[in-house]
């Protein structure tokens, strides 16, 4: 009976915390590491632009410039983060990405 009450005290804390957060709707992104070489944020915007629509990153539109390997990942990464659902494991890009609790929107860019 112990252990039973124990399980069930474990999960209901579980959903607990979970609403907790849910309740408080503490906004994310995801950003590049700065410790990222250059391959690995090709790959991820390779990647991340052939699962989500990333046509903000092209000359003329809003979030081109800076034009760096840097900047158009951590966008890359951060729409494709975004888009499925802003889980843990939806920004590790091979252990190359944060998540951050700072908006780092600029100028007219505007991250999601």
């Amino acid at each position: 009976m112990a252990k039973a009450t124990l399980i069930l005290f474990l999960l209901l804390s579980h959903i607990s915390v979970g609403t907790l957060v849910l309740a408080h709707e503490q906004k994310t992104w995801c950003v590049a590491k700065p410790s990222s070489d250059l391959k690995t944020l090709e790959e991820n915007i390779i990647y991340a632009c052939s699962q989500v629509d990333c046509r903000i990153l092209q000359n003329g539109c809003t979030c081109y410039s800076p034009n760096n390997l840097m900047n158009h990942a951590s966008i890359a990464m951060n729409l494709y983060y975004q888009a499925n659902g802003r889980n843990q494991w939806n920004c590790h890009f091979g252990n190359s990405a944060l998540i951050v609790m700072t908006d780092p929107s600029y100028g007219s860019c505007i991250y999601e």
